[in-house]
């Protein structure tokens, strides 16, 4: 067997063992020519005598990352993947993976054909193809569960997790673990010892952890009905079930037929589309203008204004991505308070078993706090998360301006407030960016990083190298009354509350939306929220109200009476004795219908039923209309920013995308007349963006912006 390469797979001898080299960076992704090199290479060693075994490696970090993204969405090429598994299993030499860094995917289906694995130390092994609607299609859904049972095999492949070399060994999923950093090294080793002892080819199709036991059965009939509770509305995740099954009931030919029928199935459904656009789109927001045009500053200590729920949420994400906290707050009481609510996230987790009260201490002894400012004279980076008052945030920077050292970044946690007032008021506009955290801020992933005016570029850069430390999804936004999300947030709400005043019951609008895909529908969410919170973004709002547009008055009810949701054990549900989930509330629509009596002795017009159709069709048009607005203002770079915050930030569900994915899967035509329809009635509010108006002109969607950036 000559020394060389085919394309990206290289092969070499060692004495007697073939080494097969992977080489396409970053991640080893199987593209077409590794797919042909391996064939070949598989091919050329079961013909050669001199060939013992072979030993499949992957260069640089890792093993192979999983399929190759610049192929999707392309035509297929041959060889298909499950056919070189099929071939590598078929080998008639034993072939060993090396296991170092990610095998993800495609890449762990390419370790599962191998006869023989070997993992190193910091291995991560993964099915994730849930997470783009599909199932793993090249045999792992029939060879996993041979090889590790079915309860197992199911629990990587519907969480799509990644599983560390420890607990593969534990599961039977890798043979041996072995200390070391050179994958090469460890594999001849190995390879080796294998062929001395005259170990035979073990093919994983003949595995035997899935006979047909009444366990077996059991641990697929709980993964089946607990799938169709948790991934309510999800099309992939019953297949998964379904394929494990196969493995379960099936030859395995029969059963690897089975899962390509489903896998492409998965591949027809509107799903996919939706997820590999929402994973395509993370991956855009996280590159902004300025994370190409700067570098960011370096962040070392962090300090956090305020120990409130959104305070202790942001420290406690900060204390997770391994950095040091100084909490300020005005009082010692106060800042008692805040490292409480730090410690409660961790106690939580002790409680749960996810952490030990060790790990707790090691992390807590990173987090500080005073009631000085003056604490805070080191720290890099600081941010603000005291009460929404733009007096209050005013008083919180002139102290950050007088006691931060130069090129200090400041940031506001502000959900709403003009940020470039807040800038205008310090010496050191260039320094001031927003992070809009959600809450819980340790458990959100959407980060909003609003730019204001004169901002320097890399106080941006820092700004997004920050999320990727805490492990969030930076979206950039501009400043506005709401940047990106709330600002979309505060039209659709209206238009929910117009159909509440107009005769849908908060009940029926909730239900409409968590049937299109949503956790739980708006009313749901104002009473986890609070509905406090809105009331004083209201009040807030009342000066600039345009008079001539409608105002429903139904919330402030429910507010004036002190009902504000899950905190106060009512709000447009009851909560009785703390419950979690409410239930509908008699006095609730009492007022609603005397507030469309007062609201329709106004208009003269009668409360009329609605459909839960014309409900997901009236509050979706809101929503992707504001988008258009948002975009067309360059509030957002693109539209698929709305989406990245929408799936992130407000339960849109993601197999959709997000909503301007879905306005052009639904058409943009469509969505047009449907708010011209609307317009009819209350033009005021029904106006077509018109970015909107000049798409559908040019026969153009939203994609067709999701370049420009």
């Amino acid at each position: 067997m000559h020394t060389g390469a085919t394309g990206p797979v290289a092969r070499a001898m060692h004495g007697d063992i073939l080494v097969v080299t992977i080489d396409n960076p970053p991640v080893n992704a199987l593209g077409v020519d590794v797919r042909r090199g391996l064939t070949a290479t598989i091919d050329a060693a079961g013909a050669d005598t001199a060939v013992k075994a072979v030993l499949i490696v992957g260069s640089g970090k890792t093993f192979i990352g999983g399929a190759d993204i610049r192929e999707f969405g392309k035509p297929p090429m041959t060889p298909f993947l499950p056919d070189v598994c099929n071939g590598i299993e078929a080998c008639s030499k034993p072939v060993i993976a090396v296991i170092h860094g990610a095998a993800l995917g495609g890449g762990l289906e390419i370790a599962l054909a191998a006869h023989y694995r070997l993992a190193l130390p910091a291995a991560k092994l993964g099915l994730p193809e849930v997470a783009l609607g599909l199932l793993p299609g090249a045999g792992g859904t029939q060879r996993t569960p041979r090889l590790i049972g079915a309860a197992a095999a199911l629990d990587m492949m519907l969480s799509g997790r990644h599983v560390g070399a420890a607990e593969a060994a534990k599961l039977g999923l890798v043979d041996r673990v072995v200390d070391g950093a050179d994958p090469l090294a460890a594999g001849l080793a190995y390879a080796q010892e294998l062929v001395q002892g005259g170990a035979p080819v073990r093919r994983t199709r003949d595995a035997t952890q899935l006979a047909d036991t009444a366990a077996q059965r059991a641990a697929i009939d709980s993964a089946r009905a607990e799938t169709a509770k948790k991934s309510r509305g999800l099309f992939s995740p019953l297949k998964i079930v379904d394929a494990v099954q196969g493995a379960l009931e099936l030859p395995f030919d029969e059963g690897q037929a089975l899962e390509r029928k489903l896998f492409l199935e998965c591949l027809d459904s509107p799903q996919r589309a939706g997820l590999v656009h929402a994973f395509f789109a993370e991956r855009e927001t996280a590159r902004a203008p300025e994370t190409r045009s700067a570098k960011p500053r370096p962040i070392e200590r962090i300090g956090v204004v305020g120990g409130g729920t959104m305070g202790a949420g942001i420290a406690v994400a900060v204390l997770d991505a391994g950095l040091p906290v100084t909490m300020i707050e005005r009082d010692d009481e106060a800042l008692a308070r805040g490292r409480k609510h730090v410690e409660k996230v961790y106690d939580g987790l002790i409680a749960k078993g996810r952490i030990t009260p060790e790990a707790k201490n090691a992390t807590m002894a990173r987090f500080n706090g005073s009631t000085s400012y003056d604490a805070l004279a080191q720290a890099d980076l600081v941010i603000e998360a005291v009460f929404e008052d733009m007096a209050v945030k005013h008083a919180v920077f002139a102290e950050l301006d007088r006691v931060c050292k130069p090129g200090a970044v400041l940031a506001t946690n502000t959900s709403y407030l003009d940020i470039d007032e807040i800038a205008a008021a310090i010496s050191r506009p260039q320094d001031v960016v927003g992070l809009h955290f959600f809450s819980p801020a340790n458990i959100m992933k959407l980060l909003e990083i609003v730019v204001p005016a004169k901002v320097a570029d890399d106080v941006v850069a820092t700004a997004f190298d920050l999320a990727k430390k805490l492990r969030k999804v930076p979206v950039r936004a501009g400043v506005c009354d709401g940047f990106i999300g709330n600002r979309i947030l505060a039209v659709y709400g209206q238009a929910a509350h117009a159909m509440m005043e107009d005769g849908a019951s908060p009940y029926q609008i909730d239900k409409a939306l968590r049937d299109f895909g949503y956790p739980m529908g708006p009313f749901q969410v104002s009473d986890l929220a609070g509905g406090d919170i809105g009331w004083a973004t209201r009040k807030r709002r009342a000066p600039t109200r345009d008079p001539r547009a409608r105002y429903v008055q139904i919330a402030d009810r429910l507010c004036e009476r002190g009902w504000f949701g899950q905190k106060t054990g009512r709000g447009y549900y009851l909560y009785p004795d703390g419950a979690r989930v409410g239930t509908p509330d008699p006095e609730v629509e009492a007022i609603i219908d005397a507030e469309r009596a007062r609201a329709g002795a106004l208009s003269g017009k009668a409360p009329r039923s609605f459909s839960d159709a014309e409900i997901v069709r009236r509050y979706l048009a809101a929503m992707i209309n504001e988008g258009a607005n948002v975009v067309h203002q360059k509030i957002a770079l693109r539209p698929l920013d709305v989406d990245v915050t929408f799936v992130h930030g407000y339960g849109f569900p993601r197999y959709r995308g997000g909503p301007m994915q879905y306005a052009d899967t639904v058409g943009l035509p469509t969505i047009l007349a449907d708010i011209r329809e609307f317009a009819k009635e209350a033009p005021l509010f029904w106006q077509p963006s018109p970015l909107l108006v000049e798409l559908v002109d040019k026969g153009a969607n939203f994609a067709s912006l999701n370049q420009s950036a």
